[in-house]
């Protein structure tokens, strides 16, 4: 999510990331709509790396790549399954988005309304950020499979790890913004153990930056030779 307290309803892709086309998606999120925001764009950059170290995975299956092919199998299966389930966050911030909005929208003329609105609002912003969360672990798992690759991966596609590298890393740092503002909302409403989680995550932004940074410079020396 881009953001945490606009209470408009969500009005993305309605059959999900993974069912419309690039142009489709593009438009909507160029659009004078809630989502899609950064939110997906953040999940998208995490299913794009993974599929970017499946493919460079898949052309490191030739004959001279046998002895590497536990490894490789490997790698294909869990890049595979990393860009699924990256592609289930970018929905899955698409509904945080539209129960954020519903809770912006609850009455609040009694007492009791109000004291049921704050409350869906706190648990709808911690859903809302729970998202960006999981994309940062996504992330990770993107870049240490694509540094799993790089000393095994096919030389004429090893641009391609770095460009995962770049993905990955893109991925944490725009959900590094999308937890922060939600957490913005929640200071004060939340308990502390609610977003000792969310610190933490933050925190783990930071290496993953650093780890996505000298895995490119690693591609780039590759390149030299």
């Amino acid at each position: 999510m881009s953001q945490s307290t606009a209470p408009s309803p969500q009005s993305g892709p309605e059959a999900g990331f993974g069912a419309v086309t690039v142009a489709a998606y593009l438009e909507q999120l160029g659009a004078k709509v809630p989502a899609p925001g950064g939110g997906a764009v953040a999940a998208l950059h995490a299913a794009q790396g993974a599929a970017l170290v499946a493919m460079v995975a898949r052309y490191t299956t030739r004959a001279k790549d046998a002895e590497h092919r536990p490894e490789i199998d490997r790698i294909i299966a869990a890049a595979d399954a990393a860009r699924e389930r990256a592609l289930a966050l970018a929905d899955a911030d698409a509904a945080a988005f539209t129960a954020v909005g519903a809770a912006y929208r609850l009455p609040k003329e009694s007492a009791a309304e109000q004291a049921a609105k704050q409350a869906a609002i706190t648990e709808s912003l911690l859903g809302a950020a729970r998202v960006p969360a999981d994309v940062v672990n996504a992330a990770d798992e993107v870049l240490t499979l694509a540094a799993d690759l790089l000393p095994i991966g096919n030389p004429n596609v090893v641009t391609d790890i770095g460009a995962a590298a770049d993905a990955a890393r893109a991925a944490a740092t725009s959900s590094r913004l999308n937890i922060e503002i939600n957490l913005v909302s929640l200071r004060g409403a939340a308990a502390d153990n609610d977003l000792a989680d969310f610190a933490a995550a933050l925190a783990r932004v930071e290496e993953i930056t650093a780890r996505a940074d000298a895995l490119h410079t690693d591609v780039v020396r590759a390149l030299g030779g």
